[in-house]
Parts: C-alpha cells; structure tokens; sequence
C-alpha cells in the first residue's frame, strides 16, 4: 500500500522508534521496504544545515542514485562553503512548490519545524521517515528511526546502507566520515562510541579522503570568519566565577565583518574551551525581538538539552539551542538564570 494513501498523522504524534544500534533490524525493513517501492525520493534536513545534516542527506542521496532512484535534495539554506566538496553540482536545492514525490526522509531534523520553507513545500507529503539522533527528537513523522545513542545522524544513514548492502562508494564514505567526524568534534566529544570509530575505520577503508576531509572542512576558513572570531574574543563575557560564558551576534557584526551565518558555526566552542567554562552560550539576532540561542556543555551533569527544552528547543545534552521571542536582554536574563539554576543542580 502506498505510504500516500493512508491517513497522515499529525507532525507532533507520528509513530514513535526509539532504538539503539542494536536490534533495529525490523525499522531498517521497514525503512527499505519504503524505499524500494518508491522511484521518485526527496531527502530534506534543518535549517542552517551543518555536516551531519548535509553528509547524511547527500551519503544517503549518492546511495539512492545509485540504485537508479530519482533523488532531490531539499535545504531551506544553502550548502556551508566548506562542505560543497562532497555536493555533486545542483544536487541540493531550495524547495519549490508543485513537486509530488513517492517518498519524503528527513535526516538529522529534530522537528517538523526545524525543516523551515522545506516543511510548507512537502506539508501534502506528511507521511514520510524521520532518521534522526537527537534527543529532543518530536517523532513527527509516519515512520520515525531515532537513536540518540549514536553521536551522529551519519551513523544511521551508514547503518542503513550496510544493512540493504549497498555499496559505499568513496563518495559515499567522504559524505558519512564529515558527518561523524564534524557532529563529534573530531571525534572528541563524549556522545562518540567505540562502535563510531569502528564505522569511521569502515569509511575510511571504503575510500573517504581524510587529507581532503581534514583541509576543506577545518583548514579552510574564509577571512571573515576570522574577523568574526575577533569580535567573539572582544566581546564575550563571563560570570558565576568565570562558569558561564556568553556572547552576542548582532546583524551587525555579520555585515562589519563581510561574513554570513554558516561562519558563525564553530564559535561557540572557542569560549567553551576555557579554563573554567563550564557552559557556553551565544545569542544571535535573528530579528529585533528573535533570538536564536546556541549551547554547550563541557560536564556531564549539566544537560543543556533540558535548558534549550524551558525555551521550547532542544539538541542533545552536551549541545542544544533554541530560538525565543522577547526583547535581548531579558532574553538574555532568562537563559542565564537557567544556567545558573543548571549549574547549581549540578553540585
């Protein structure tokens, strides 16, 4: 039965999976039943995609190209410069409206909302598949495979195309190693497992570029980042003895600098790694009255997940955000005194 003819559930109640890697067996069935009968697929992520976002989208895409599927791929912003590397030309796109697919994945979007102008360009498309390792996951859609268990949404997607025995192409591995290696710092941060090195092992075998990798994605900065950088080291601020750190992002400073908001990516994790930060914290004007908030942790018992979770966002424990309506400094005044509240629990 076509997945198009039953009843679409709403984006809040979709059917709920929440496995690990292991025993996932019956959903990668699924997931592959779906996809076999299916010609016409469209593969979308979140907005401001990052390497997680864009590596399991276009892995996943390169995948299905070659088993002679039809693949669009959807992102309401466009590619971060130092990932088109691994974007064959024209392959990922705005959304347009009009365009009926057989099949809708999302991949590494934790809600129906963070999918942006691409959520109104396939709202007729509601039953469709959610992969994803995020936390805060909301189950939107019909057939949900979420495992906050692995670092990375590029370890799903690996864990899929092994299971149908698909090859992976060099291409393939360069589009799942970025993944993994950009969503576990390097493969630093403590979500990464023993079983995430065995995969990245696994990639690297099959072809991925790891001197490429290494110089388009962490050695290859445009000056303007640079610039904003020295904003950041100018402007931050500490308090709670130096255990909260934060700065702001304003317009302004993107146009004082000549840089746009995928420069902004990365930031965050050069104020958190301060002796003693605890939590980082950016605030970045969206509009006069939106912000959209970044956080991170360094301990293991300060979740900011459930911080992100009080302003209607979310992440995973160690890195979260959301965006909040209000003025900036009470904006400000709010998610401070969060953290502070955090930090407090946490002794």
């Amino acid at each position: 039965m076509s997945w198009r003819n039953r009843s679409p559930p709403s984006h809040k109640q979709g059917a709920s999976t929440l496995l690990s890697v292991t025993g996932y067996s019956h959903i990668l069935d699924e997931i592959l039943d779906c996809i076999r009968s299916a010609k016409n697929i469209c593969i979308v992520g979140h907005i401001r995609p990052d390497g997680d976002c864009i590596g399991s989208q276009v892995g996943l895409a390169l995948a299905l190209q070659n088993l002679g599927k039809q693949v669009t791929v959807w992102n309401q912003d466009a590619v971060p410069q130092k990932l088109r590397f691994m974007v064959p030309i024209g392959l990922v796109k705005k959304p347009e409206s009009g365009h009926a697919f057989d099949l809708v994945i999302a991949t590494d979007c934790a809600s129906f909302e963070r999918l942006g102008t691409v959520g109104k360009a396939i709202e007729q498309h509601r039953d469709f598949i959610n992969i994803d390792h995020h936390e805060s996951n909301t189950r939107y859609a019909k057939l949900n495979w979420v495992s906050a268990r692995v670092p990375a949404s590029g370890e799903l997607i690996y864990e899929l195309i092994k299971h149908a025995g698909w090859t992976i192409t060099p291409a393939i591995a360069d589009c799942l190693f970025t993944a993994i290696s950009t969503d576990t710092g390097s493969f630093g941060y403590p979500s990464t497992t023993p079983g995430t090195y065995h995969v990245a092992a696994d990639l690297v075998r099959n072809g991925a570029n790891l001197a490429r990798i290494c110089n388009e994605v962490y050695q290859s900065y445009p000056l303007s980042r640079a610039k904003l950088l020295r904003h950041v080291f100018n402007s931050f601020r500490t308090t709670h003895d130096d255990q909260i750190a934060w700065f702001w992002l304003r317009k302004r400073d993107y146009t004082r600098t000549g840089a746009d908001t995928n420069d902004s990516e990365g930031l965050i994790d050069h104020i958190r790694d301060i002796e003693p930060v605890v939590v980082a914290c950016v605030f970045e004007e969206v509009d006069p009255e939106l912000t959209r908030i970044s956080l991170r942790s360094k301990s293991e018992q300060v979740n900011v997940n459930q911080i992100a979770g009080l302003f209607g966002g979310g992440g995973h424990p160690a890195a979260a955000g959301a965006r909040i309506a209000g003025k900036p400094l009470s904006v400000q005044r709010k998610v401070i005194a969060a953290i502070k509240k955090a930090l407090k629990a946490a002794k």
